[in-house]
């Protein structure tokens, strides 16, 4: 459908076209410029697509994620960006993507149009891909990351991004976890949900013993043992699983776990947000 559209203002296009080199470069002057909805109207549902996933699309922010995305084969859709960052920030951005349409306004209508201000001027609208089975991202890998009923997309991106630099073989989340590429989850995570491969879990966290891992419950219980326990890393398989940010993991999924593991704590404190908890555990159990 948005081929057909962007097809069909191909006048558009040429009415608008700037000197540079004849990319699309379209300038808006109104929230209501055919092509534009994609970045306003459209929910991150109706992006996301679940009926047809391979039909999907995502909204990648900041000329140094969009660059991620794009050096890792996806595909752009469209470019938005501030007027100012067409010879500046996002020039290279703007090279690559000469062959789809590149809407410029003034940071006040992006503002509006989108509903926040830009942080770095610069939005990307990406094809999806169509994920992997669980099969094909388990094979031969040795440490994953569980992420089971995260729903803040901040913490979404914050997990990425460690699991990403600190050794990760992959990551793996149940359906009632947040969209890895929502808007915000992307942009927290730096691109790195871009980088380590993922996909979502169909059936229980215990399936994973079919694959060959060892899983870990990081929760807080009478039987948990330290991250530095020597038996964990002994295991050549370990999926770490990460719970919610209010109630954490569910007591079934702590029941079947064939570890429970906690993070020593000091001064009182009892717990650490999914996030920084996420980071330690991957910094302690990933491959050394």
């Amino acid at each position: 459908m948005l081929a057909k559209k962007f097809q069909g203002e191909s006048h558009t296009f040429a009415e608008n076209q700037t000197n540079r080199n004849d990319m699309p470069i379209i300038q808006i002057s109104s929230l209501n410029h055919p092509g534009v909805e994609i970045f306003s109207t459209l929910t991150e549902a109706q992006l996301r697509n679940k009926l047809e996933p391979e039909k999907g699309i995502f909204i990648a922010e900041s000329p140094k994620v969009i660059r991620v995305a794009l050096d890792a084969g996806y595909e752009p859709v469209a470019l938005l960006c501030e007027e100012r960052h067409i010879g500046g920030d996002a020039a290279d951005i703007v090279e690559r993507c000469n062959h789809i349409p590149i809407y410029i306004g003034s940071r006040e209508l992006l503002a509006k149009l989108t509903g926040y201000t830009l942080t770095r001027g610069v939005l990307c609208a990406m094809k999806r891909r169509l994920l992997p089975r669980i099969t094909e991202v388990c094979k031969d890998k040795k440490r994953i990351v569980v992420i089971d009923g995260v729903v803040d997309t901040t913490n979404i991106g914050a997990i990425f991004r460690s699991a990403a630099a600190l050794g990760m073989d992959a990551v793996v989340l149940t359906p009632t976890s947040c969209d890895p590429l929502n808007r915000r989850s992307i942009r927290v995570s730096m691109g790195s949900v871009f980088l380590i491969p993922w996909t979502w879990l169909e059936g229980s966290v215990s399936t994973l013993k079919d694959e060959g891992f060892r899983t870990v419950a990081m929760a807080l219980t009478e039987n948990s043992i330290p991250l530095s326990h020597p038996s964990l890393k002994r295991e050549s398989q370990l999926a770490i699983i990460m719970g919610t940010e209010g109630d954490g993991l569910d007591p079934k999924v702590i029941e079947e776990a064939d570890y429970t593991v906690r993070i020593p704590m000091a001064h009182g404190v009892d717990s650490l947000n999914v996030a920084a908890a996420s980071a330690i555990a991957c910094w302690e159990l990933g491959k050394k």
